[in-house]
């Protein structure tokens, strides 16, 4: 009866391990031009946050409180991070 199991567990795994999911694509087959990447889907100037929303890229860095490297802590003053 174990026999049986294992022979008929190991033909379908033969059968199943030679399908595949996706083919390679041909060579020479040229990329599609009808594909624009984007940014984690908010586009140009803004990247996926933690919480799955977008956020603004930030270039300025006048627009920032602290300099980089260091966030605010409590009482708003800029500590370092990591501290």
């Amino acid at each position: 009866m174990m026999r049986t199991v294992f022979a008929a567990a190991f033909a379908l795994g033969a059968i199943a391990g030679s399908a595949q999911a996706m083919p390679l694509a041909p060579p020479g087959a040229g990329a599609n031009g009808d594909v624009i990447a984007i940014a984690g889907g908010c586009g140009p100037g803004w990247h996926r946050g933690p919480y799955r929303g977008c956020l603004r890229n930030y270039a300025n860095p006048a627009a920032h409180a602290c300099p980089r490297g260091y966030h605010i802590g409590p009482g708003g003053a800029c500590r370092g991070n990591g501290r």
